[in-house]
């Protein structure tokens, strides 16, 4: 315990501030309910002390009340009060839900971090909370606004902590909770939270802002002033009855605005903003000409927010006008039912309705994000990727695009095209082949902007390619192209685990017929997979060697065997499961080996590629593999000319190319050096006899100097 902060008395905690604030909203039944939970807590937390000594129940405490402000019902808050009891003292789930019900038995579990599992990672165990405290809340939105409450009272108090912690808890928050806070709407958590973790991150800035906003106060008042009256008496003269407040930005926003424009500080402080609420949308769009023809409006930043909300529900007109002296004002404009939303989201008009209620648009949206949510988790493939996918999805940024019927998206900033074809639908996404942007054909590549009319193509025997991970944003459309591919990949490693098995029979002289599943049976019986097809998967994804599963096998029957290995052939077109090294771009013809990567299946190499001798020592990395004697495929290469730097040289060389039958997938020119130039190409070819034609064509061409084949 700090040796300045010593304990208060257990006594002089009172539950009345929460109560008087719950009184206002809640009835008398409740409140003796929330009277009771309170002094089951207490009882429960006795002698327990936080950082800063003081007693332990008043966390607790405070997390309800900051709940009881946002009017949440009796349920939530009993289960703020008894949030910390399952974990951190004798209380069980069973014992609460006797008392006060299992609906507040299942929110405390919610909130609750997991029990002490053993995880590899500090990453994987917060994931993994992550994970669980999410899916309990896509089934009750209540957990995760308890939890923001429980978070942003940890936050106003971290000063007791030590400084490691200080930063570990604040970068948790900024990354997370405060982006959650926002997606959900809590506006005014979000900016606490964005400011409290500016100060523990940056503290020194955080310190020369905060003395500078002071101090800069006492100036901008009289402009404030005279800028408040100006607008309140020509909004008057057009009948429209407005509450008009001076917005003060909070300090991370000042900073992130000075760091993303590059602005000095008082450049950012000569904006001064406002905020006007009304009494309906009819007098938010009066109050907006009002202005525009008071003060110049400037170009470009003029956003509706009422015609479209953003995802989150927020509802508002921004505008940024040259005030007095060319002082640039940025006015938001709202209704106060609005400015409720704006405040506090979805817990704006929380009180737990019943089930035959409508849901608000507002209600809606969030139940799809969070039905998202558990979408995303049954397709990831473990916590920190689901983690990952959610970070990416609470991008608060938003672009709106249409469909070809009209109706609107709202994506993340930066999405493409195939952000929207799995935003439409999951089959859309998994069969999209191109796309047209305001009816021009354009890559799935691009980059979507505001008011872009979007048309998917599709195919039927398409699916997704590995390279869109490059470019797709949203959460959702990563989530699918992953489990598409991971399953495609399981698919593939059974066929290749099963080639890799009969290879390794053979190589004991035992054919793979004479394996029955009786030893199937006797195997798995031991072992750590359940089935047959996870072991032949785990075989073709390197991470268990086909050998010493063939041994296994024959251990458990009478077949005799002998040793010797075989060779696998490769077709090239085997899929995911067989890749083929880009260091050394193996094409049929070349001397190759299989290289067992865990996790990731079987890499063919050249037998001479570098990036290949430390596993050569090592018999267990490889294995035998050649080539099927026509593939039917093509086979990408590398090769680098030196040229006459002449005008016309690409032209010839690219039809030298044409002609032998080649395809060229891409080609770069290296800035000319005198006399010569440097081309680089990726060309296809189907075989080494082929690329050997094409080299010889090449060579014909006067303008070629040099030609070499790039591979390491």
């Amino acid at each position: 315990m700090p040796p300045h902060a010593p304990a208060l008395a257990f006594s002089a905690v009172s539950p009345a501030t929460l109560i008087g604030v719950a009184a206002t909203y809640l009835k008398g039944e409740d409140i003796q309910l929330l009277e009771r939970a309170f002094a089951v807590a207490a009882t429960a937390h006795h002698g327990q002390l936080r950082k800063s000594g003081e007693p332990y129940i008043t966390h607790p405490l405070l997390v309800a009340t900051i709940l009881a402000e946002w009017h949440l019902d009796a349920q939530a808050l009993m289960a703020a009060l008894l949030h910390d009891t399952v974990e951190d003292t004798h209380t069980t789930s069973n014992e609460i839900a006797q008392q006060f019900g299992k609906a507040v038995s299942e929110l405390v579990e919610g909130v609750s971090k997991l029990d002490r599992l053993e995880f590899q990672t500090e990453q994987q165990a917060q994931a993994e909370n992550f994970r669980k405290m999410l899916l309990a809340m896509a089934r009750d939105v209540r957990v995760i606004l308890i939890k923001l409450a429980d978070r942003l009272h940890n936050m106003r108090t971290l000063e007791a902590m030590d400084e490691g912690r200080q930063r570990r808890i604040a970068r948790e928050t900024l990354d997370i909770y405060g982006p959650i806070a926002n997606r959900l709407g809590l506006h005014a958590v979000f900016q606490e939270m964005q400011d409290l973790c500016f100060r523990y991150l940056f503290p020194n800035r955080y310190q020369v802002l905060s003395k500078a906003i002071k101090a800069a106060r006492g100036n901008r008042r009289e402009v404030v002033s005279k800028i408040l009256s100006a607008l309140t008496q020509r909004l008057e003269s057009f009948g429209v009855e407005a509450v008009i407040t001076g917005r003060e930005k909070n300090i991370s926003s000042i900073y992130n605005k000075m760091l993303g424009k590059s602005l000095s500080f008082s450049e950012v402080l000569d904006i001064y903003g406002f905020r006007i609420l009304v009494k309906d949308v009819a007098h938010c769009y009066l109050a907006l000409g009002a202005l525009h023809t008071f003060y110049k409006p400037f170009p470009g930043k003029f956003k509706d927010y009422i015609a479209l909300p953003k995802s989150n529900g927020y509802q508002s007109l921004h505008t940024t006008l040259f005030g007095p002296f060319g002082t640039p004002i940025e006015i938001q404009i709202r209704t106060h039912d609005m400015h409720k939303i704006a405040e506090a989201g979805v817990a704006s008009h929380w009180l737990y309705k019943s089930s035959d209620t409508p849901l608000s648009d507002v209600q809606q949206k969030t139940h799809q994000w969070l039905q998202s949510l558990l979408e995303m988790q049954t397709e990831s493939g473990d916590a920190v990727e689901f983690l990952e996918h959610l970070k990416v999805d609470l991008f608060p940024d938003a672009v709106y695009v249409f469909t070809p019927k009209g109706t609107i998206k709202s994506l993340p900033r930066g999405s493409t095209p195939v952000d929207f074809a799995y935003d439409v639908h999951t089959d859309i996404g998994n069969r999209c082949v191109a796309a047209k942007i305001n009816n021009e054909l354009s890559p799935l590549r691009t980059i979507l902007t505001n008011g872009d009319r979007v048309e998917i193509i599709t195919a039927e025997n398409a699916a997704p390619n590995p390279a869109w991970l490059n470019y797709a944003v949203t959460a959702k459309a990563r989530s699918k192209i992953r489990h598409y591919l991971r399953t495609m990949l399981a698919d593939e490693s059974i066929v290749l685990g099963q080639r890799l098995l009969n290879q390794a029979l053979r190589a004991l002289h035992v054919s793979p017929h004479d394996i029955k599943d009786a030893q199937w049976e006797l195997f798995l019986k031991g072992d750590r997979s359940k089935t047959r097809d996870e072991v032949l998967e785990e075989i073709g994804l390197g991470r268990r060697l086909n050998i010493v599963v063939a041994r296994g096998l024959l251990s458990r029957s009478d077949i005799q065997s002998q040793e010797g290995l075989g060779s696998i052939t490769i077709r090239g077109s085997e899929g995911v499961a067989i890749q083929f090294a880009h260091c050394c771009r193996p094409i049929p013809g070349d001397p190759i080996i299989g290289i067992i990567k865990k996790g990731q299946g079987l890499m063919i190499h050249t037998q001479d590629c570098r990036a290949i001798r430390q596993f050569r020592t090592d018999p267990d990395k490889w294995v035998d593999v050649e080539w099927e004697n026509d593939t039917g495929k093509l086979f990408d290469v590398a090769i680098k000319l030196m040229v006459v730097n002449r005008r016309g040289v690409l032209a010839i060389v690219a039809s030298a190319i044409s002609e032998a039958q080649s395809n060229i997938d891409s080609v770069s020119i290296a800035k000319p050096d005198g006399a010569y130039t440097e081309i680089n190409f990726t060309v296809q070819v189907k075989d080494r006899s082929h690329l050997a034609t094409l080299l010889h064509h090449l060579r014909e061409i006067p303008e070629v100097v040099r030609i070499t084949r790039v591979q390491n």
